[in-house]
């Protein structure tokens, strides 16, 4: 059955002002519509705003505890709606039910998480140099927030940026991607049914080149947190330089795995085979890059050959299903493109190589799990994000190449080593020079009390999440504040003893 979506407005679910409307579809059997959605505008946009900015005084101005309590509730009805929410992931989105329902338990942890975050709203209380006088930090909220999200995490990556603004006393709204709009509506239902006041939570669809370019560029917008691909971030954070306006970017990712000739291979094979077709390659922090030392080189490769050979494909709604469509025949040919590309560069084609047309599966987007050897550091597959079950391996002779083969790259998200060294694994932390590395798993999996993001173009502005650095800092602001009570003139930073210094 069809889902009809509506744009959330005012605590009003509306169609667009002009009644356009636009399709998603089930990756798996692309002729089947999952969802109508509005085909929104600028008009659209200026009215979800408008009650943003008309709701903001009355949210920011709540106690932290009693909006998180909205928050906790809401965390309580994505936990009761799970399996519900989970099976629109997968069939919206295509991972597979597994990861469908971890991606809704994402949003049930960051929930909670962020509804703590109420009575732990930190900032600071120092000593001052001078008698009779105090030294604060408090933090505030940002204002109005335009959030623009992705279709790989449909609940997890709007969950996390949602209720970090809430929780900090900021209003929002959601443009999600136009390939998932129902999984979005439908977590925004979730809040509405948690009480939340109307215009805090605002939704509306629609396409990035029109609706979510001049909702982060709006006049009345505060700041805006984008998750998606680097063109599109890099060129939203030169804009929104110019309009001086906050902007938090959560972008692409070429993330390696290395595995060294004392690591467990067993354990490696598995890191390595979720990391690189979990959720069909399509994360940003997926294991596109395998890293092998020479001893076991051979090995490790003919170990994944034979195990992403056996990877079943299907429709993630399957039980038995290991590796779920692409999310459209775009990304089809996109990834169908480079691994023609790693062909013609001489990389040799260990096994996958092709998209799945036969029977049930030609309904879909699939392409085979796809391994490459003998990649050099220099090929387009080995430094060029390309979002799918693509895998580049590479022969390394010491940690100190891999470390400058991981380093060298433009991205810097997500890294791994394997290795039974604690010496050299204990180097690995600090010299991968990543904003996540793992030790002995894979390069995907973070948690949601640290922060989440990366370095070099993977990233900008404040990572998500939680923990100190991460989603709070990015949605508040700081005011420091000095009280003096002395009932005299005092002056801070000077010199006593230097006739008519001044204080700054």
């Amino acid at each position: 059955m069809t889902i009809t979506v509506r744009n959330f407005i005012a605590g009003t679910w509306c169609d667009a002002q002009d009644g356009r409307r636009f399709s998603s579809f089930n990756p798996a059997r692309r002729d089947e519509v999952v969802a109508e959605a509005p085909l929104s505008s600028r008009a659209d946009v200026d009215r979800a705003v408008q009650a943003a900015r008309d709701a903001f005084r009355s949210w920011s101005t709540m106690p932290a505890p009693r909006r998180g309590e909205y928050l906790f509730r809401a965390a309580e009805i994505l936990r009761r709606k799970k399996d519900e929410l989970g099976e629109l992931v997968t069939r919206e989105m295509g991972k597979v039910l597994l990861e469908g329902l971890g991606d809704v338990q994402e949003g049930i942890d960051i929930g909670f998480y962020m509804g703590g975050e109420g009575r732990r709203f930190q900032g600071e209380t120092v000593p001052s140099e001078l008698a009779d006088k105090d030294c604060k930090s408090i933090r505030e909220p940002l204002g109005v927030v335009a959030l623009v999200t992705p279709w790989n995490f449909p609940v997890a990556i709007p969950s996390w940026k949602m209720f970090a603004a809430l929780i900090c006393g900021n209003t929002v709204i959601l443009k999600p991607s136009s390939e998932t709009p129902a999984c979005a509506a439908a977590l925004v239902a979730v809040f509405e049914e948690a009480g939340i006041p109307p215009g805090v939570v605002n939704l509306v669809c629609g396409p990035g080149e029109e609706v979510g370019e001049y909702l982060m560029c709006h006049k009345d917008v505060d700041a805006a947190s984008f998750t998606g691909s680097c063109a599109a971030g890099e060129a939203m954070e030169r804009k929104l330089a110019e309009l001086h306006r906050p902007v938090a970017l959560e972008m692409g990712g070429k993330n390696a795995i290395v595995v060294m000739n004392d690591a467990d291979l067993d354990l490696a094979l598995e890191g390595v085979l979720w990391g690189a077709f979990g959720t069909t390659g399509q994360r940003c922090t997926a294991t596109s890059r395998l890293l092998v030392q020479e001893g076991v080189y051979e090995q490790l490769l003919r170990m994944l050959a034979e195990r992403a050979s056996t990877l079943k494909l299907g429709n993630g709604l399957d039980p038995q299903t290991q590796v779920g469509p692409l999310v459209n025949e775009s990304q089809c040919r996109k990834v169908q493109d480079y691994i023609r590309v790693g062909q013609q560069e001489g990389a040799r084609l260990v096994t996958g190589g092709m998209r799945l047309e036969d029977g049930e599966l030609g309904r879909g987007c699939f392409v085979a799990p796809t391994v490459f050897g003998d990649v050099t550091p220099g090929m387009r597959i080995a430094r060029e994000e390309i979002f799918g079950p693509v895998l580049s391996v590479m022969k390394i002779a010491n940690f100190e190449q891999a470390a400058a083969i991981v380093n060298g790259s433009p991205f810097g998200l997500s890294s791994s080593i394997y290795s039974s060294d604690v010496n050299l694994t204990a180097r690995a932390e600090k010299e991968l020079k990543t904003g996540i590395v793992y030790i002995n798993a894979s390069t995907i999996g973070a948690e949601v009390q640290l922060p989440f993001g990366g370095w070099r173009h993977s990233g900008s502005g404040h990572p998500e999440a939680g923990g100190k650095g991460g989603a709070i800092d990015f949605f508040t602001r700081m005011k420091v504040i000095y009280r003096d009570y002395s009932g005299k003139l005092q002056r801070a930073q000077i010199d006593t003893a230097a006739e008519g210094a001044g204080s700054r």
